[in-house]
């Protein structure tokens, strides 16, 4: 029997997340994933009279694939891949990945041209359809998450399934804020970082796009960062682990990038990827009530509560500051005690301190205030 909760999230998924409508085209990957994952969301989108196309995928195979390719090979995959996605009119994409660091072996090289290649794809994809991607629980995500299977799938629903009706309406709030504010000033341990975001529109994000869902974004203009941030939350790239990322900043530009853990050459080559790898595409803050801990999987990390994230790379087109690469990494940062504390500051007002909201209109996105 199906648990009553994957038909729950296929059809809040289908129906709130994308809503789609009689007659579109919808795209469903899935990688590592229990069949009834894909069966239910088959199922969510044939009652909303839409046409579902399901592509089932193994990360050890697309692993393999991606080693063995040759750029000739990748580049016939990705035009099949652009004709295809241009028939869609929205994309779902759920992946469990069994091991996350599956890609750890492929060479910095091939990885570089696979991006490459697929970026007009992604390009499509985020800008003109309807998206949402999501994880799905396994022990692997259980481990680093330090919990058992069990409590981790508990933890997995109640994050995804978060009041994300109460939480738009309390984002509003945050984002109202944001579209007046100009000067953005970020401090922690270690970290002492400044920017605009005037004129550049904030952007809620709960309960559409990922799945958990929970931050409101906009982006920096793109040459007015300067100084340093020193984010404490770790993170994978391709496969690659990495902790203690220490970005510097002038005018704009990733002057100098190094890490506590990890290959420092490593993490340079995705900064090197092009020119729009150094500088940042987006800065966000982080509200869902569920999403305390870390656990190395992006998705639910920026989601933190009492976080942010600051994301050199690709901006969005709804927070558009110019900037374009074939990259975008969510990089966090957590402000809350436990983690050294912090505070957001705009227009030279304190707005956040030590991950909870000081600002009485912003108090309702605490996290006691949108739990149910």
């Amino acid at each position: 029997m199906t648990d009553p909760r994957i038909t729950q999230l296929a059809e809040n998924l289908i129906n709130n997340a994308i809503g789609l409508k009689a007659g579109e085209n919808i795209l469903i990957e899935t990688t590592d994933t229990p069949d009834e994952v894909s069966t239910e969301l088959v199922k969510a989108v044939e009652k909303a009279g839409g046409n579902a196309f399901v592509r089932n995928s193994c990360s050890r195979v697309r692993r393999q694939v991606i080693k063995s390719a040759s750029e000739e090979q990748m580049k016939i995959a990705a035009e099949l891949s652009l004709a295809e996605m241009k028939k869609m009119q929205a994309y779902i994409a759920i992946r469990g990945a069994d091991n996350a660091m599956e890609n750890c072996d492929i060479s910095d090289e091939k990885m570089l041209l696979y991006r490459t290649m697929t970026q007009e794809t992604l390009d499509y994809r985020v800008n003109k359809t309807k998206w949402c991607v999501l994880r799905w629980p396994n022990p692997s995500m259980a481990q680093g998450a330090k919990m058992s299977t069990e409590a981790f799938e508990d933890f997995y629903f109640k994050a995804c399934l978060a009041d994300y009706p109460r939480m738009n309406a309390a984002a509003k709030h945050l984002m109202d804020l944001m579209n007046r504010t100009d000067k953005v000033r970020l401090v922690a341990k270690d970290t002492d970082l400044t920017f605009s975001i005037k004129d550049i529109p904030a952007v809620p994000c709960c309960g559409n796009m990922n799945i958990p869902d929970g931050e409101v974004y906009t982006a920096p203009v793109k040459n007015s960062i300067n100084g340093v941030i020193h984010y404490n939350t770790p993170t994978l790239y391709e496969g690659k682990q990495f902790s203690g990322i220490r970005l510097e900043f002038k005018d704009g530009k990733i002057v100098g990038a190094a890490c506590e853990t990890g290959d420092n050459k490593s993490l340079n080559a995705i900064f090197d990827t092009d020119e729009g790898a150094r500088y940042v595409g987006e800065f966000a803050i982080g509200i869902n009530p569920y999403v305390m801990e870390p656990m190395c999987d992006i998705l639910f990390d920026e989601k933190i509560a009492g976080s942010i994230h600051f994301t050199p790379g690709k901006c969005y087109e709804d927070a558009y500051n110019g900037n374009h690469s074939a990259i975008h990494w969510d990089l966090v940062l957590i402000m809350r005690p436990e983690y050294g504390g912090g505070e957001i500051w705009f227009d030279d007002k304190l707005i956040r301190k030590d991950g909870l909201f000081v600002v009485d209109e912003l108090k309702c996105l605490n996290p006691d205030q949108l739990r149910v």
